[in-house]
């Protein structure tokens, strides 16, 4: 079955920096891989996705400039660096995946959350 592993995050100082990381197991196809984050009482938030086809990415404007998303492709691994975290940062990441096959599929997913695949998700707090 097609599942996410998800790991890293942790606490930082403001300032500081974290990396989260993700991995697709048994998936077919071209897909696109990102990353939501949720802070309490806020919507969730797409964070940053990437198309591994096509070499395609995408950032939220509250993160651009500061994450970075990176691929190893032999080990379906996507890392994303956060640096210059703020407190605002603090919130729960989950990792998710959906298939994408065209440039179109990858624009449509950027306006979607209703992602096939769902990580765990893992707690990323910041402290003033």
């Amino acid at each position: 079955q097609v599942h996410l592993v998800e790991s890293g995050g942790g606490s930082a100082q403001a300032g500081g920096s974290l990396k989260l990381s993700c991995t697709i197991f048994e998936f077919p196809g071209s897909y696109c891989m990102g990353l939501f984050r949720q802070a309490a009482g806020q919507e969730r938030e797409l964070v940053a996705l990437d198309w591994t086809g096509g070499g395609s990415t995408y950032y939220a404007n509250s993160v651009k400039g500061r994450f970075t998303i990176s691929q190893d492709n032999a080990k379906k691994t996507m890392h994303l660096q956060m640096n210059s975290l703020k407190p605002e940062d603090t919130a729960m990441y989950s990792c998710v995946a959906h298939q994408c096959s065209t440039y179109m599929d990858y624009v449509s997913r950027i306006a979607e959350k209703d992602y096939e695949y769902w990580g765990q998700g893992t707690q990323v707090t910041v402290a003033s």
